[in-house]
């Protein structure tokens, strides 16, 4: 372990530099919601392109993942988040000047691609320089800063745009993200490296036993089937949804996204303590995580059965959908901490998959209803999709129990 830093030093040196990238990083994510009518006109979208285009960012993200656990490990946080984040800048650029739909698609798969390491890079920083016990708060910590870049995707992004359109509003994004960059690499400092550090092939070994373990296998469906129900929605369809079943105009719908985002901060709070209390008194996370996803699934069911609560139960969808984030920890206590890093990226692989396929699936559901004058979309077409995901996340919950099942009858047999 590196010798430990002060505490201001690491309020400086670690968590304001990671938590600037990872702000930066989620607020990409999720300011296509309230741009999303900017670009429909001004780009001449049909609700799949939009699903398409917006999704880019998860597939280039979901496709660096298992590279990334490699690289953090050989070369550092601080040189490969900062190297990344400058990708993500070049994205941002392009996509503000893109004229066609496969402009800005190329822009956000960059910028999905330049913020890949926000999270992970963080975690690995804090595993190398904290103690074990003060990782939990460390990552809510890293969390919050995400919330905050979704609060700043709402009404300041709104507020933004009565000033300057969509494309400035990218290439102002594209100097933060600059700044971010160097931030990182000038402020974070490197860790030690080992003697016993491992090659890369062995790297690549370890990640065959991520792969090929039965309880990665058990939870990770139901985990990644969550997280990509909670991030294509939140980070696109939200708005929309607000806009043509809800009937919100454009001030309102941002206001409802920034108290979706608020619940965000506070679900990831709540819950994350709530896990580590029941942990100590013998409830085990994995308790907490399934309680908390099938009350998000009760939550997304209540919005397609109960659309005149659109506002109250959006808020309950920001608070429950973090739930999706408690199988990180439940899997890094299964793994010795050498594996966590790849542990966690292999989920993030299936996450963004999950995320990016799900994003363009409900535009492409959505667009076989036929839309209205003035360019919204049906609210049939949104409950079909909904659906759609409500029933992938029931079938993952049942593997689970069933994976569950089978492990322990297999440990009666064995004893």
């Amino acid at each position: 372990m590196n010798h430990q830093l002060t505490s201001r030093t690491l309020l400086l040196r670690l968590f304001l530099p990671f938590g600037l990238g990872y702000f930066v990083s989620y607020l990409y994510r999720t300011v296509n919601a309230v741009i999303a009518p900017d670009l429909v006109a001004d780009l001449n979208l049909s609700a799949a392109s939009l699903g398409l285009l917006t999704s880019a960012y998860f597939l280039t993200f979901a496709a660096f993942q298992l590279p990334l656990g490699v690289l953090l490990d050989r070369y550092g946080p601080r040189r490969v988040e900062s190297a990344l984040l400058l990708i993500a800048a070049v994205g941002a650029l392009v996509f503000s000047q893109a004229q066609t739909l496969t402009g800005v698609i190329c822009g956000r798969a960059l910028i999905g691609l330049g913020v890949s390491a926000c999270l992970m890079a963080a975690f690995k920083a804090f595993s190398g320089w904290l103690p074990q016990d003060r990782l939990p708060l460390a990552n809510g910590v890293q969390m919050m800063s995400g919330g905050l870049g979704a609060l700043t995707a709402t009404t300041p992004v709104q507020a933004a745009l009565q000033v300057t359109d969509w494309r400035g509003v990218f290439s102002g994004l594209a100097g933060v993200t600059l700044v971010a960059a160097l931030v990182i690499f000038l402020v974070v400092p490197d860790q030690q490296q080992h003697a016993g550090h491992e090659t890369l092939r062995e790297q690549f070994k370890g990640l065959g036993r991520v792969l090929t373990h039965r309880h990665f296998w058990r939870i990770a469906p139901w985990a990644f089937m969550a997280q990509a129900s909670y991030l294509s929605v939140q980070g696109l369809w939200t708005g929309p949804w607000l806009r043509d079943v809800a009937a919100l105009d454009r001030t309102e719908v941002a206001r409802t996204l920034w108290w979706i985002a608020v619940a965000m901060i506070i679900g990831y709070l709540t819950l994350g303590r709530l896990a580590e209390r029941l942990a100590k008194r013998g409830i085990p996370p994995a308790v907490v995580a399934c309680c908390g996803m099938l009350l998000f699934i009760l939550v997304q069911l209540m919005i397609i059965v109960f659309p005149q609560y659109g506002r109250a139960l959006w808020i309950a969808f920001g608070f429950f959908g973090t739930a999706a984030i408690l199988p990180y920890a439940v899997l890094s206590q299964i793994f010795p901490p050498g594996l966590t890093g790849r542990c966690n990226t292999s989920l993030n692989l299936l996450v963004f998959i999950g995320a990016f396929s799900a994003q363009w699936l409900i535009g492409a559901i959505i667009g076989l209803w036929p839309s209205d004058a003035s360019g919204g979309y049906s609210p049939q077409g949104y409950r079909a999709a909904f659906l759609v995901l409500i029933m992938g996340q029931l079938v993952a919950a049942l593997w689970y129990w069933l994976a569950g099942r089978r492990v322990a009858q297999n440990r009666v047999q064995d004893e």
